[in-house]
Order: structure tokens, then C-alpha cells, then sequence
């Protein structure tokens, strides 16, 4: 769950859970990564009921009063509670940390640190969050829609290289027509990685940069390359030229990060019930960037990722069509996701990043440890590090 706040007792609501509604993310902001409350609802009843404003949060059925913090500062006509009643605070899950300005809670208090946790999902956020030297930004607004689908299946789908021509022909004819060619050998610089706890991401290498949107005008090219220019005095060509490729990354269990088509795309999927998810997206972006640049990114990022977009509705449409189909499982008992076991090198368009989640998945409902996949060892287009002259970026923030 991702969870960004600027200004200090700035509240944002989220859902974590459906039995778990934390509601509240406040901020005792001293910029730069530093704590974040979640909390839940009072004691008689959720935090649905609370409202919050800059100095207290209110459950406005009984009127309870709490601090910024949490503590309860007062209650109407306490005196009737008894003289031993003990003033409940609002509840908080057990673990809550941040890594890069993006919040993670869990309610399990023996979970490993968020940091080791994060394994190699880690540095693919680093490579978002080095897109900006001020902290890159959660642009206003929100998309939020359902799926009539196990959620699962949008996992699968949110780093699957190989539906995307079949499924978004229209999208991609339009990219066509807009660019006059697209290079398939750019699509052959891809890895699918595993990178740990179940997180894995499919990468491309700095030639499928823009390779999925249309071309940016003169003005947001120059924009552009000034900036990735000025990227590499600070943390290096090979770091910058991982930069420029694409990423599909999920974080096990239904975290998504998508930096493609000039958007960086925050997914959390929410299962309600096995044939049904809510899923909410929000959008990054440095926001020192020019006026052109940004509305470029916009027009790329609206026309694909978001449910009035070209291909959200192709996936939406599919994925409740894998729903209906997965009514015979009596008959086909599986789902296959095989493709690129012949390889020692899986691309985006192989199913390893899929058998990743899947066995981590496994792992956690059997207790059956699988030894991960061999693969060839990645080029330094896909591991090259950050060159760490000076402090990273600060952490995402809200606009």
C-alpha cells in the first residue's frame, strides 16, 4: 500500500484491507522519509467514522476527540463512563515503515524489516524515485474501478510482456501510425527477474524507452534528454541508461509500479471476494519538470493506463473473460505459465516473473519451500548501481 503526504498533519484516507480499514495517514512531517502514522478506528467503533482535520481527527457519531498522534484528548460527558475507564487511542497496525516515500503496513508484528522484505524490489524503486532530485510527486486525483476477476489475475497481468499486442492492437495501431514503425529487436532487450520474497519485475534496456507511447514534440524531447543528461553527472551513465528502459514491478502481494509509456503507474488491487477486486491507481512524476513535458506525459500516460483509456478496458474485458473460462476448472484444472522454462534467459514476454509470485504464494499456503529458476547471469544494462555521490532524493510526496 502506498501512502503519500506533504505538509505536517496532512491526512490522506487509504484502505489496506477490508477487514483492517485504516483510513487515516498522517504525517508529523519532517520531510525526507521520516515516521508515518497509520491508525485505525476508535474503540466502539471504525475509523470509517472519523474525520480528521489539521489538529484533531473526529469520530463524529459520539463526538470522541484524538491528537494528531492518535491519543484520545477528549470525549463528551466522560464522567459517565466510571472513574477506572481507560481513555482508548485510535488503534494501529503492528508494523508500519516506508521505504522511498512509499508506505507499507502489515498487521503481522513478527514480519521480517521492510528492508529485507523488499530484497531486490528495492532498487527498482530507487530507479522511479532518482526521476527527480526534489521527490517525485503523486499527481492530484485518483482511478479507481472494479474487475469481476480473482485478483490474482490482474497480478499476473500487470507484468505480463506477452498479452500486450494481441490484447491493445487498437493502442498499439495508433502508436503506429503516430510513430511510422516500431523496432521489434528493442523488444528482444528484456529480462523477466525474480528479485526475491516473491517481488519480481519484467525490465527493458534503455531502447524501449518511449518505445510504447507516441514521440514527445521537439520541445519535450529536448526537455527530456537535458534532464536524463544532467541525471548521468549525478549518478552515472549505467544507473541513467536502467532508467531509461521500462519496468513492470510487483511487489508480492498486490503492489504494482509501472514506469512505461512515459507514466509511472501506482496500482494497489484489493480482493473482495474470488471473483471480484477494486483496484486504485495513482500517477508519479517529477514535479520540477516543464509545462509541456508534463502535459505530454499526461496525454501518454491517460490514453493507456487508466480505465477511459485504450488498454485498461482491453485488460478489464480480458480478465473477466479469465474469470468465466476458469468456471471449468473441473475440466482444465490449471493455469498455464510455462512459457520460457526452455530459457535461461527469460524476457518479458516469458512467464518467469509470473512462476516467481507463484511460488512465493505457494510457499505461504503450503509451507512448500521451491528452489527458484537458474538463469543466465544479467548484463550491466539491467545491474548497474547508482553512484552515490550525494544523499538520494527525498521521499515521494503528495501534490
Amino acid at each position: 500500500m502506498e501512502i503519500a503526504v506533504r505538509e505536517e498533519t496532512d491526512h490522506v484516507p487509504r484502505h489496506v484491507h477490508r477487514d483492517h480499514p485504516v483510513l487515516t495517514a498522517m504525517h508529523q512531517k519532517r520531510r525526507c522519509g521520516d515516521r508515518t502514522d497509520l491508525l485505525l478506528g476508535d474503540r466502539q467503533f471504525t475509523a470509517g467514522v472519523v474525520r480528521a482535520d489539521a489538529r484533531f481527527m473526529t469520530c463524529f457519531y459520539h463526538g470522541w476527540n484524538f491528537s494528531t498522534s492518535g491519543d484520545m484528548v477528549s470525549m463528551p460527558d466522560d464522567a459517565a463512563y466510571g472513574a477506572d475507564f481507560a481513555r482508548p487511542d485510535l488503534a494501529a497496525p503492528a508494523r508500519v515503515d516506508s521505504y522511498r516515500g512509499f508506505v507499507f503496513v502489515s498487521f503481522d508484528p513478527d514480519i521480517i524489516d521492510l528492508r529485507t522484505y523488499l530484497a531486490g524490489a528495492a532498487e527498482y524503486l530507487d530507479l522511479v524515485c532518482d526521476q527527480s532530485e526534489s521527490g517525485m510527486e503523486v499527481l492530484e486525483g485518483t482511478h479507481e474501478y472494479s474487475v469481476k476477476a480473482n485478483w490474482k489475475l490482474l497480478v499476473e497481468n500487470s507484468f505480463d510482456g506477452y498479452h500486450a499486442v494481441s490484447t491493445h492492437q487498437r493502442y498499439f495501431e495508433m502508436v503506429l501510425a503516430a510513430r511510422g514503425a516500431l523496432d521489434p529487436a528493442a523488444l528482444a532487450e528484456s529480462r523477466a527477474i525474480d528479485l526475491g520474497n516473491g517481488h519480481a519485475v519484467i525490465a527493458g534496456a534503455p531502447a524501449t524507452e518511449g518505445l510504447f507511447g507516441r514521440p514527445l514534440s521537439t520541445e519535450g524531447a529536448s526537455e527530456r534528454d537535458a534532464r536524463f543528461a544532467h541525471f548521468r553527472e549525478l549518478y552515472g551513465d549505467g544507473w541513467v541508461n536502467r532508467m531509461q528502459g521500462n519496468r513492470n514491478l510487483v511487489i508480492f502481494p498486490n503492489l504494482v509500479v509501472i514506469d512505461l509509456v512515459m507514466g509511472v503507474l501506482i496500482r494497489k488491487i484489493d480482493p473482495l471476494a474470488a471473483d471480484y477486486m477494486e483496484v486504485t491507481a495513482w500517477e508519479l512524476a517529477p514535479p520540477e519538470e516543464g509545462s509541456e513535458l508534463r502535459k505530454q506525459r499526461l496525454d501518454n500516460f491517460l490514453t493507456f493506463c487508466v480505465p477511459g483509456g485504450l488498454a485498461s478496458p482491453d485488460d478489464v474485458e480480458v480478465l473477466e473473460s479469465c474469470q468465466v473460462g476458469c468456471g471449468g476448472r473441473r475440466e482444465l484444472g490449471w493455469s498455464d505459465i510455462s512459457r520460457g522454462t526452455n530459457k535461461s534467459a527469460a524476457s518479458s514476454t516469458d512467464e518467469l516473473q509470473m512462476r516467481t509470485w507463484w511460488r512465493r504464494w505457494n510457499e505461504l499456503v503450503t509451507v512448500e519451500v521451491l528452489p527458484p529458476e537458474e538463469q543466465d547471469e544479467l548484463g550491466e544494462v539491467f545491474t548497474a548501481q547508482r553512484r552515490h555521490s550525494e544523499a538520494p532524493p527525498p521521499a515521494v510526496s503528495a501534490r
